[in-house]
């Protein structure tokens, strides 16, 4: 099997997309399916022709804007005629049996031309909704012009490709509510790589130290600071908990385009003595930070994204051990069972968060119970081997069925 994905960007970039698609291609090469890499402009690679990151050569997309991008409306189409050229000219090279493109929709509609010239069946793997992307980034609102005509497109090109796979029920149930068959509609879960994510055995003493965490109670978040995380609830939260758990301090490793407004909040509420920033760190040592935290926090706020897609960081925190509270949006109902292997607060709600905080930092055989329980859900139900495998089924049913055409 000969699989051409088409993705926005990858290593060495880092994100949780780009995470995603390493896991991804580690697996399938682990099932002897040969795979090809291919980026969008958006990658901005410059005039690197090809490049190898983690192990795979990922062919780039340089850019050159034509007039279409001088016209603020019509500078993704010009996007997409780049990644159309540059895709034709590859799969030609390599011969793929199916293309595979990942989100946003600019990079399956190359796809779907480029299927079409070239005989090729076209899996669109949906990892988030344009239009709400653009919300959640604050370049549109929802229902605006620019947001139902993103919507459409995203429709159009579901309507046309031959298969879709997306990272959880709420995606899925959105997507077949837009008129799309059951049946053409996968579900690819978000994984963990279970033998890089192992239970952790104590906390790293020597960064705990030079955080000025060595023997505090500590609250973690690890992931990137975007206002849709809810980072101000936590910041807002402290006091609260500090009341009755005065050796408490919170641990924020990440960053974005919230860290300065975080900052100075915990300066105006009187906490920036109980809140560590870490700034970014790397994926390798992530494991470290993770072993400070007494318990992880995921104070999403409730909007369509969060309310439709689940998250990888809590199974990131489940997988080594951790206990975790988390506000009930949709996203983390679907990992997340209440009172088993987290605790689910309501969100928004600042003093709700306080009080599951404080409810897990006092009951150390509540912790120990969830602790346990979420490892063995990783485990049975989230690994990126049984995650993968899903991928079998729909690639060979395409295959056939061109072989049979």
């Amino acid at each position: 099997m000969r699989i051409l994905h088409i993705l926005d960007h990858s290593a060495p970039l880092h994100s949780g997309y780009a995470f995603r698609t390493l896991s991804i291609l580690r697996e399938q090469r682990r099932h002897g399916w040969q795979t090809f890499q291919l980026t969008s402009p958006k990658q901005n690679a410059g005039d690197v022709e090809r490049e190898t990151a983690e192990g795979f050569e990922f062919v780039r997309t340089p850019y050159r804007p034509g007039w279409l991008a001088k016209v603020p409306a019509l500078w993704p189409f010009d996007e997409m005629r780049a990644t159309e050229a540059r895709l034709l000219g590859f799969a030609r090279e390599v011969e793929p049996d199916v293309l595979h493109a990942h989100s946003p929709v600019l990079d399956v509609l190359p796809a779907i031309r480029v299927g079409r010239a070239l005989g090729l069946p076209v899996v669109y793997e949906v990892r988030a909704l344009w239009e709400d992307a653009a919300v959640d980034h604050g370049t549109t609102t929802e229902h605006s012009l620019r947001y139902r005509a993103s919507r459409a497109l995203e429709t159009h090109a579901l309507r046309r490709v031959d298969a879709i796979t997306t990272i959880c029920d709420g995606m899925r149930r959105d997507i077949l509510r837009r008129g799309i068959g059951a049946d053409k509609v996968t579900v690819i879960p978000n994984a963990v790589d279970i033998e890089k994510f192992r239970v952790l055995d104590g906390a790293d003493a020597g960064l705990a130290r030079s955080l000025g965490l060595d023997g505090w109670e500590v609250i973690g978040f690890c992931g990137s600071f975007y206002a849709y995380e809810g980072l101000d609830l936590l910041i807002d939260a402290l006091p609260q908990i500090v009341a009755s758990r005065p050796r408490v301090k919170l641990l924020l490793v990440g960053g974005g385009p919230q860290d300065a407004a975080l900052r100075e909040q915990a300066r105006a509420r009187g906490v920036a003595d109980r809140v560590v920033f870490t700034g970014r760190v790397p994926n390798d040592e992530i494991d470290r930070y993770y072993s400070l935290a007494s318990m992880l926090a995921f104070p999403r706020r409730s909007m369509r994204l969060t309310e439709l897609v689940t998250p990888l960081k809590p199974l990131e925190a489940m997988a080594q051990g951790r206990v975790l509270i988390a506000s009930d949006v949709g996203g983390h109902r679907e990992l997340i069972e209440n009172g088993r292997t987290g605790l689910l607060f309501e969100a928004g709600d600042v003093s709700a968060l306080a009080r599951a905080a404080l409810r897990l930092l006092g009951d150390a055989a509540l912790r120990d119970r969830m602790a346990t329980a979420g490892r063995r859900f990783v485990e049975s139900e989230r690994t990126w081997a049984r995650s993968v495998d899903r991928y079998e089924a729909i690639y060979s049913s395409l295959v056939g069925r061109r072989e049979r055409a």
